[in-house]
């Protein structure tokens, strides 16, 4: 009895489970119609159901990868910041999550600096991670945002901001606030130097990136049904104790009330951006 129990059961249960985490491995729910989604069918759509047209989260560098021509661009350095300012703890050590997402991600933190060409005009891309920590906004993402405007406007090229962020990071308190301020300063050293700043808006942008940097945009885009506020509907409607209107903070409705200038899907945004850069550079040469 103690064979079948200690070696023979193990055997089989691992034999099973193995086969279960195969299976699920191969296939994705959709979170809106929850069609079972095939992972090969859905990286070649991008990320986007082919049922739905729902636009699901996917990772930095194969934002990096569909945005750039022939998927070639360079990371840019971050200089180097205090890891953990506060020396937080919560359930578990600062230093020892961010360790965690570092392994996860393979990224230092959550924002990456990448410089190349996009329908053959140069671009910086200032891209937030939401794999990591929630895309979350720290003292190194203020530190990317200003290296990203350093180097747009170093080199001439326009900058453009790509968000997916929770908000501040509550593990370094003041300090991410902070960043609010910083992040708009350095788009604003941009702007001061004629270059042109773009934003694009995935979901979700919230909390203190979208009251600062992410609302700046000279041309302001977002990804079809992405979340955009500061806090969340539910927040709202126990603060106002009032019903939020259908579709309330996606990306449709702040469209249509003023608060962006286009909605383009996710395979369309390399070639309208491309078309953006082509008149911008027109409109700077005339200037």
């Amino acid at each position: 009895m103690n064979w079948l129990t200690n070696f023979v059961k193990p055997k089989i249960q691992a034999l099973i489970n193995k086969k279960i985490d195969v299976a699920e491995n191969l296939w994705t729910k959709c979170n809106k119609c929850e069609h079972m989604l095939f992972h090969r069918d859905l990286q070649e759509n991008l990320g986007v159901c082919h049922h739905c047209e729902n636009h699901m989260r996917i990772s930095a560098k194969d934002r990096l990868k569909n945005l750039f021509d022939n998927g070639l661009y360079t990371l840019q350095e971050i200089p180097k910041v205090v890891q953990d300012p506060l020396k937080f703890k919560d359930s578990k050590r600062y230093v020892d999550r961010l360790k965690e997402y570092r392994q996860k991600t393979g990224n230092e933190d959550s924002v990456l600096v990448a410089y190349g060409q996009v329908k053959g005009h140069s671009l910086v891309v200032c891209l937030f991670d939401f794999e990591f920590m929630g895309g979350s906004m720290g003292v190194y993402a203020g530190q990317a945002m200003l290296k990203a405007s350093e180097l747009a406007v170093k080199t001439r090229s326009p900058l453009l901001a790509i968000t997916a962020s929770g908000g501040a990071r509550m593990q370094e308190g003041i300090l991410s606030l902070m960043q609010m301020p910083r992040t708009t300063i350095a788009v604003q050293m941009v702007k001061e130097s004629g270059l042109p700043y773009i934003t694009l808006l995935t979901d979700p942008t919230t909390g203190g990136v979208s009251a600062s940097f992410a609302m700046l945009g000279d041309v302001s885009m977002a990804e079809p049904g992405a979340i955009i506020g500061f806090t969340g509907a539910r927040v709202i409607e126990e603060t106002i104790r009032q019903k939020l209107p259908e579709g309330f903070q996606r990306s449709e409705y702040l469209l249509d009330h003023g608060m962006l200038d286009m909605v383009v899907k996710r395979k369309d945004i390399p070639q309208t951006l491309g078309k953006i850069l082509k008149h911008l550079h027109i409109s700077l040469k005339v200037a």
